[in-house]
C-alpha cells in the first residue's frame, strides 16, 4: 500500500528538522511544457511543491496568479494535464494541488481525488471549501489517501481555529494577510500573534503564505512557522523574463536562494 498523503507530508516536516520551502507552480503557465520544466527545476530545492490547477473564478488569488491561471486556461490546460505534472514529480518532494471546489465536483469528489492519488498527489487545497462544509470532500480525500489541507486566516477566530485543528491533516496553510494572494506581507507582531494562536489550536505543522516575496522574508517566517509558501513572486519572475531560457534561469536561481535562506546556520 502506498503511504497516505497525510502521513507523507507529516513525515516530510518531521525529517526535515527545519522550516520547509513550498514553492507554487501554476500548471500550464506560461504553457504546459514550461510549467513542467519549472516544477522540475524547483524540485531539488523544494520540500513540498504546490501545483495550481487553473480555474476561471479564483476568488482567493490576486491579479498575478489570476492572470497566470487565465493564460493557462486560454492555452487549453485542463485538470488532468496538471495531474500529469504531479505524476512526473514522483520520487521528488510531495505534491499538493491547489484548486477550487467546482473543479473537484465537476468530476465528482471521489473520482477526482482517486485520479489525483493515482498520479501521486499527497494533498489538496480547496480555498473556497470551508472546514464545516467539507465533510464529503474530506471523506473522499481520506478514502483516496489524499490529505485535505485546511486554511486559516487572520480573520479566523479561536473557535473556528479549534475546529480546523480537529480536522487538519498534513499541515495547515496559514494566510499571512487578509485578502488575496500577492499582497504585501510584513513580519510584525500581528503575524507573530497569528502564528502563536494557530499553534495553540492546531496540532499539525503550520505553513505561512500570501505576500512572501524574498528569501529574507522566507527566513524570517521560518523562525516562527514550520514552512513558507511562495507563489505570486515566482509567477512575477516568470512573467518578467524576456524569454523561456531566462524564465527557467530565474526560477532556478530564486529556488536556490530561498532554499539556502531556510537552511540552518
Amino acid at each position: 500500500m502506498p503511504e497516505p498523503g497525510a502521513a507523507r507530508l507529516e513525515r516530510t516536516f518531521r525529517e526535515a528538522g527545519r522550516p520547509l520551502f513550498v514553492p507554487y507552480v501554476m500548471g500550464g503557465y506560461p504553457d504546459l511544457a514550461a510549467s513542467r520544466r519549472h516544477a522540475h527545476l524547483l524540485a531539488p530545492y523544494a520540500d513540498i511543491i504546490e501545483l495550481g490547477i487553473p480555474f476561471s473564478d479564483p476568488l482567493a488569488d490576486g491579479p498575478t496568479i489570476q492572470a497566470a491561471g487565465q493564460a493557462a486556461l486560454d492555452a487549453g490546460t485542463r485538470p488532468g494535464d496538471v495531474l500529469d505534472i504531479a505524476a512526473d514529480l514522483r520520487g521528488g518532494p510531495p505534491v499538493v494541488v491547489m484548486t477550487y471546489f467546482n473543479t473537484v465536483i465537476a468530476q465528482g469528489a471521489d473520482a477526482f481525488l482517486a485520479a489525483a492519488a493515482a498520479k501521486g498527489v499527497a494533498g489538496i487545497i480547496i480555498p473556497d471549501l470551508p472546514v464545516d462544509e467539507a465533510a464529503d470532500a474530506r471523506r473522499a480525500a481520506r478514502a483516496a489517501g489524499v490529505a485535505l489541507i485546511a486554511l486559516a486566516a487572520p480573520t479566523t477566530d479561536d473557535a473556528r481555529m479549534a475546529v480546523i485543528g480537529e480536522e487538519a491533516e498534513g499541515f495547515v496553510y496559514l494566510v499571512a494577510v487578509t485578502g488575496v494572494t500577492g499582497g504585501e506581507m510584513s513580519m510584525d507582531d500581528r503575524l507573530r500573534a497569528l502564528v502563536a494562536r494557530a499553534r495553540r489550536h492546531i496540532p499539525v505543522p503550520v505553513v505561512v503564505g500570501f505576500g512572501v516575496r524574498t528569501p529574507e522574508q522566507a527566513a524570517q517566517i521560518g523562525t516562527l512557522a514550520d514552512g513558507v509558501v511562495i507563489a505570486s513572486e515566482l509567477i512575477r519572475r516568470i512573467g518578467d523574463a524576456p524569454d523561456a531560457a531566462a524564465a527557467d534561469a530565474a526560477v532556478d536561481a530564486f529556488g536556490a536562494a530561498v532554499a539556502e535562506a531556510l537552511r540552518p546556520g
